[in-house]
C-alpha cells in the first residue's frame, strides 16, 4: 500500500504497531478517527474533519494534546509527501494507551495514516432495509466518530450482502430512516433533494452538508427532515454521500430498480466542480516522490 504514517513524532512508510492487549484503545475500543480525502491534490473540508476528530476524542473521554489546526497541518504534511496525481484516504486517530476502565486514567495517543485509495465507481449498488438500528444517544457515543460504533455498521452491511445487496439502510430507534450503514442517505422526489435530519443517532456528515449547500446555491430545493421507509419506496432517486465515495448513486431499493437521476447528477457535478476550486493551504514545498523517500522505515 502506497502511503505514509505518523506516529510518536515521526513519519514512516510502514504502518506502525500502535496498541497492545492492555491498552484501553485496543481491548475496550477507546479510540476515535476521522476520514478525509485527498483527490489529485485537493483535500476537501480537511479542516472540518480535523476539528470533528477533536470533538470525537473529547466526547468519549480522551484528552487530545493536539488542536484541530495542528492535526490539519500534519495531514497536509503527509499528503505532500506523496505524489499529487493519486487519490488518498487521510485517517487521523486518537486512542487510549494503558488506562484502567476510564480513558482519563490512561494516555491519549495520536497517529495518522495517509494511504492510496482510488475513488470507487459512481454506482454503489443496490440497497435493502437492515434489521439492525442505530443506537440512541443515551445508548452509545453517537456524537463521536468512535471505532466502537462500527461493528454495528459492519453487521448491517454483512447482513445486506448475505442477501445479495451491496448496501444497508439503517433505521434510528424511532423507526425512521437514519442513513446507510457507512454513509449518509439522500433521495429525490419531484426534483427536491431530501436527506434525514440530524437527530443525534448518526453523524451529520461533513460531505452531506457540503452537498446540501452546493445544491441550495444552485437553486435546488433541499429538505432535511424525517425520512420514512415509505419515502424510499416512493422515491424517484436514491443516492448517498460520504467521505470514501463522495457522491454515489443507488441502483436498486429492495426489489425495485432505480436509475441515476437528474438531482443525483447535479449533486455529483457540483461536488466535482467544487473540487476544482479546493486546494491545500499552501503550495507544496517539496517534490512528492522525493519527500516520500525521506520518510523513516
Amino acid at each position: 500500500m502506497n502511503g505514509v504514517h505518523y506516529y510518536e513524532g515521526s513519519w514512516r512508510n510502514d504502518p506502525p504497531l500502535v496498541a497492545g492487549p492492555t491498552d484501553l484503545g485496543f481491548w475496550s475500543a477507546n479510540n476515535v478517527f476521522d476520514g478525509a480525502r485527498s483527490i489529485h491534490g485537493c483535500a476537501p473540508d480537511l479542516d472540518r474533519h480535523c476539528a470533528r476528530l477533536i470533538r470525537s476524542a473529547r466526547a468519549i473521554g480522551l484528552q487530545p494534546d493536539l488542536t484541530g489546526e495542528q492535526v490539519h497541518a500534519l495531514c497536509v504534511e503527509g499528503i505532500r509527501m506523496l505524489p499529487a496525481d493519486t487519490d488518498y484516504y487521510v485517517r487521523p486517530m486518537f486512542f487510549c494507551r494503558d488506562g484502567s476502565l476510564l480513558p482519563e486514567t490512561g494516555t491519549t495517543v495520536f497517529t495518522l495514516s495517509v494511504f492510496e485509495m482510488p475513488m470507487p465507481p459512481e454506482n454503489a449498488g443496490r440497497a435493502t432495509l437492515s434489521p439492525f438500528r442505530r443506537a440512541a444517544p443515551d445508548q452509545a457515543p453517537t456524537d463521536s466518530k468512535a471505532g466502537a460504533l462500527y461493528p454495528n455498521s459492519q453487521r448491517a452491511r454483512r447482513d445486506a450482502m448475505s442477501r445479495g445487496f451491496q448496501l444497508a439502510v439503517v433505521l434510528d430507534p424511532d423507526g425512521n430512516v437514519a442513513e446507510f450503514s457507512h454513509a449518509n442517505l439522500w433521495l429525490a422526489k419531484d426534483g427536491v433533494a431530501i436527506t434525514p435530519k440530524a437527530n443525534g443517532t448518526f453523524l451529520d456528515g461533513i460531505t452531506k452538508n457540503r452537498v446540501a449547500g452546493l445544491l441550495e446555491a444552485a437553486g435546488v430545493q433541499v429538505e432535511q427532515r424525517v425520512v420514512t421507509v415509505a419515502d424510499l419506496d416512493d422515491a424517484d432517486e436514491i443516492w448517498m454521500s460520504g467521505n470514501a465515495g463522495k457522491i454515489q448513486t443507488v441502483t436498486g431499493w429492495e426489489g425495485r430498480d432505480l436509475q441515476p437521476g437528474p438531482v443525483f447528477r447535479q449533486a455529483r457535478e457540483l461536488y466535482w466542480a467544487f473540487l476544482q476550486t479546493c486546494r491545500l493551504v499552501d503550495e507544496p514545498v517539496t517534490d512528492g516522490r522525493a519527500a516520500q523517500r525521506t520518510a523513516t522505515a
